[in-house]
C-alpha cells in the first residue's frame, strides 16, 4: 500500500510542477514587449489567407492570352494541391480552370479518368458555384464596357 501512496504523491508533485512551469512560461511570454505585435500580425496573416483561398482573381475573359495563362496556372496549382492531399483547395483551382476552359466537356472527361471518384464528385458539386461566379464577372465586364 505504501507504493500506491508514494506514486500518487509523486504524480501530484509532478502535476503541480508542470502547472507552475506553464504559469511561469505564460507570464514570461506575455511580458515580452513584442508579444501583442506578433499576435496581431499573425492574426492579420491568417485572416488574409482565409480571404484569399479559393477566390482566384479571374482574368479578363476577352483576353485569350490571359485566359490561357490563368487556365494553365489553375490546372498546375490544382494538381499540386491534390498531390499534397489538400483536396478542397485543389478542387477549387480545377473548377476555376474548367470554368474558363474553351472545351469543358473534354477536360471533365480527362479529369474523370485521372481523379479518384470522391475527388471528381467534389469537383462536380463545386462547378455550379464557380460557373455562377464567372457569369457574374462577365456581367460586370459588360456593364463596364457600356460606360
Amino acid at each position: 500500500m505504501m507504493g500506491g501512496k508514494s506514486s500518487t504523491i509523486a504524480a501530484g508533485v509532478c502535476g503541480a510542477l508542470f502547472v507552475g512551469y506553464c504559469i511561469y512560461y505564460d507570464r514570461k511570454r506575455r511580458s515580452d514587449p513584442n508579444f501583442k505585435n506578433r499576435l496581431r500580425e499573425r492574426r492579420r496573416n491568417q485572416a488574409a489567407a482565409k480571404q484569399g483561398t479559393g477566390l482566384s482573381k479571374l482574368p479578363d475573359l476577352k483576353d485569350a492570352e490571359a485566359v490561357q495563362k490563368f487556365f494553365l496556372e489553375e490546372i498546375q496549382l490544382g494538381e499540386e494541391l491534390l498531390a499534397q492531399g489538400d483536396y478542397e483547395n485543389g478542387v477549387e483551382h480545377l473548377t476555376n480552370a474548367i470554368a474558363v476552359c474553351g472545351q469543358p466537356q473534354q477536360l471533365l472527361q480527362v479529369l474523370q479518368q485521372t481523379l479518384p471518384p470522391p475527388v471528381f464528385q467534389m469537383l462536380l458539386t463545386k462547378l455550379p458555384t464557380i460557373s455562377q461566379r464567372i457569369v457574374s464577372a462577365q456581367g460586370s465586364l459588360n456593364e463596364d464596357d457600356l460606360e
